[in-house]
């Protein structure tokens, strides 16, 4: 292998870029970009938090990723000077119903390698989240939070320094593959050759693993999550990460409380389909992303499985109100007067036809291509240790 095309410059293409020019050395890099910065969509579009391997399945590829990825995220922030800090995360029970999932999140956490795990009962808790409301918590003490845009910033700057080029303003529309490698065709006409592929387009990776002729049935179904922050005089309320236990009916976190790096708090996000791939808003509308989404039968049969859902979160999404009252399950004294109108980030949650979300890391390989198609949260955490997984996986 002489060169690599990577599709995709968010933290996982950056993370890929980054591996490959350590453990292949001579490989020229080729990243292409579609919009004028890196990781515009969901690496700088989320919660800041730095996530641990506490709710996945041991032995899933996420799982172990997402250990060896938060401590080598931790290594990579304190060699290059961005700004984390490791604040602990407190997963709390509030009904006697959720006491069996959490001892189920401890074990999973202790299986999959975690340290420094404990048990709280209401009074540990109280001790540490004063406001917080709860029967048992898990404290996960290994968790906390980032500046995730200057660590794509420092990823780009380490690979330009490495002599990869990165190539902003570049949208991906055509992919042909030779019998030496591949042909990337631009939308302004350029074009840019290698020896190897990897998809890491996130939130547009099965269009370019289609462009790609790359075998899959799965589709993305964008999610937005929308983030309310709680306002100067209420900050006082939570001193920690503050998340649910999740709810095995409901296939995301729950609204949860995180600290900000820059300081703050944040509460959020629901989850509401969103009619655009990119769409931030509410009013956010992409023709084609929504009749693709509704075109497809899986987000109809997932739909059915969760009826709930739809109604429920767009109501979150409508009402301060109704949003608040979610929140005060972890913390009662909170009050909608507390929240201010925060930012929001879009998913790239892979489907199957049966409606089923994909759950764990997904990656299709070809002689010559790798396709990550399902990269969904803890994927920032975990960027470097899921980019050197696809280096490793290279012939």
């Amino acid at each position: 292998m002489d060169s690599c095309l990577i599709v995709g410059g968010g933290l996982v293409g950056l993370a890929t870029a980054y591996h490959l020019q350590r453990l292949r050395p001579g490989v020229q890099v080729i990243l292409l970009e579609k919009e004028n910065r890196p990781g515009a969509h969901q690496s700088t579009h989320n919660s800041g938090v730095l996530h641990s391997g506490l709710y996945y399945q041991p032995g899933s590829l996420k799982a172990r990723l997402a250990v060896e990825g938060i401590r080598e995220m931790i290594a990579f922030c304190r060699q290059q000077g961005v700004p984390h800090e490791i604040c602990g995360k407190l997963v709390v029970a509030t009904m006697p119903e959720e006491l069996p999932r959490l001892d189920e999140l401890m074990r999973r956490g202790a299986a999959n390698g975690l340290t420094g795990l404990r048990l709280l009962d209401a009074a540990a808790l109280r001790r540490i989240e004063p406001n917080a409301a709860g029967l048992a918590a898990a404290h996960v003490p290994e968790e906390g939070i980032v500046d995730y845009r200057a660590v794509c910033e420092q990823l780009a700057a380490c690979i330009r320094l490495a002599g990869g080029a990165l190539h902003l303003n570049t949208r991906v529309v055509g992919l042909h593959e030779r019998s030496d490698g591949w042909t990337a065709l631009a939308a302004d006409g350029r074009e840019f050759n290698g020896s190897h592929l990897i998809n890491c387009a996130g939130l547009q990776c099965d269009r370019i693993a289609r462009l790609a002729q790359a075998q899959t049935s799965l589709r993305i179904v964008p999610f937005r999550g929308e983030y309310h922050q709680l306002t100067p005089e209420a900050a006082h309320l939570v001193k920690h990460l503050i998340y649910p236990v999740p709810d095995p009916a409901f296939p995301f976190l729950g609204v949860h409380f995180t600290r900000l790096i820059a300081g703050g708090i944040e509460a959020g996000p629901n989850a509401v389909l969103a009619f655009a791939r990119e769409g931030y808003r509410l009013t956010d509308i992409n023709l084609r992303d929504l009749a693709e989404s509704l075109g497809f039968p899986g987000l109809w049969r997932f739909l059915r499985k969760y009826p709930s859902m739809v109604t429920t979160e767009l109501g979150l999404s409508l009402s301060r109100t109704r949003f608040c009252r979610s929140l005060q399950r972890l913390v009662p004294d909170l009050r909608p007067r507390d929240l201010t109108t925060g930012g929001a980030g879009v998913r790239a949650q892979a489907m199957t036809p049966a409606g089923d979300l994909v759950q764990d890391f997904s990656l299709v390989t070809t002689a010559r291509a790798l396709h990550v198609l399902n990269a969904p949260s803890p994927a920032a955490t975990a960027s470097l240790a899921i980019g050197r997984h696809l280096v490793l996986q290279l012939p």
